[in-house]
């Protein structure tokens, strides 16, 4: 790669669930930006993700760069392999250098750090990093039902399941079991089991999170150990993934409900500062496809 290729403008990719945000720029900054819903291309099959998604950047970029480097980051990539087999297919149609990697791990690239472990608190939860041969290792991430413990989603189902469990102690209802009747629209905890069952979706039972949050505000004793333990859980996310090889001083939480919620956020960084207090815990402050940007700046220089 020359020099004068190395100064073109790159393109960022962040893949998520819910959008993809494309970028051109150059290292952590953005010249143009265009935001889709994910689910406007992206199907179960890579080959042809792999075509459409590249349609999406060719209309954006037009004539501004040609074969530009680029950098993705892919929600659901969730192993070395599954990176691997996307770069590949994206690698068939281009004449520039790309490289893809799991999504949460744009985080920590997009605040300058490399080898920093990265943790979603958004709607849902995961843990990831990279270990010394640069597998990719993640803690987490099992969905709404059976996990996401510290996201919105786990939020709800465990502030549901201690309002029941309140129920059942012959405890009088507090401001959380109050607001949880009022978002399912139910009077009593068979109702309230009911309607949450019913309405098993990670969006749905992560649009009720702020009510937790403020059922604490006004002095919820159930809503703030909720809370509390899901800034554990998170915690434990970055325990796990050290346990397993990981080695960094740094990790960087993102994602919508940490970066908001000061109650999630001091358990969490307490939690770690007890069994890891050589880690230096960020926030997220900018947006991760700016992580995307710098990687496949990484990849023209």
């Amino acid at each position: 790669m020359t020099s004068d290729s190395a100064s073109e403008p790159v393109v960022g990719i962040d893949i998520g669930a819910t959008k993809t945000h494309i970028a051109l720029g150059r290292e952590s900054t953005m010249l143009a930006e265009k935001v889709v819903p994910t689910s406007s291309w992206r199907t179960t099959s890579s080959v042809k993700n792999a075509g459409d998604l590249l349609e999406l950047v060719d209309g954006f970029v037009g004539d501004q760069v040609s074969n530009p480097s680029i950098g993705v980051g892919a929600h659901g990539c969730d192993s070395t392999q599954q990176c691997l087999d996307f770069e590949e297919a994206l690698g068939e149609h281009l004449a520039g250098p790309v490289r893809v990697l799991n999504d949460a791990e744009l985080m920590p690239l997009a605040m300058g750090l490399s080898g920093a472990i990265g943790v979603v608190s958004g709607t849902g939860s995961i843990g990831v990093a990279r270990d010394s041969v640069h597998n990719l290792l993640i803690a987490g991430g099992w969905g709404w039902i059976l996990g996401d413990e510290g996201g919105a989603s786990g939020i709800v189902r465990e502030a549901v399941r201690a309002a029941l469990g309140a129920i059942d102690r012959g405890q009088a209802p507090d401001q959380l079991t109050g607001r949880l009747m009022a978002c399912f629209h139910a009077t009593n905890g068979p109702e309230l089991a009911m309607s949450f069952s019913r309405s098993n979706s990670a969006a749905y039972w992560g649009s009720h999170a702020g009510q937790v949050f403020l059922a604490a505000d006004e002095g919820s004793t159930l809503a703030s150990e909720v809370i509390e333990r899901a800034g554990q859980d998170l915690a434990r996310l970055v325990d796990q993934l050290i346990d397993r090889g990981v080695k960094t001083g740094y990790v960087v939480a993102g994602g919508g409900v940490i970066r908001k919620q000061a109650r999630l956020r001091d358990p969490f960084v307490a939690s770690l500062g007890l069994t890891h207090p050589e880690i230096t815990v960020l926030v997220l402050d900018r947006a991760p496809v700016i992580g995307a940007l710098r990687l496949a700046s990484s990849l023209a220089r």
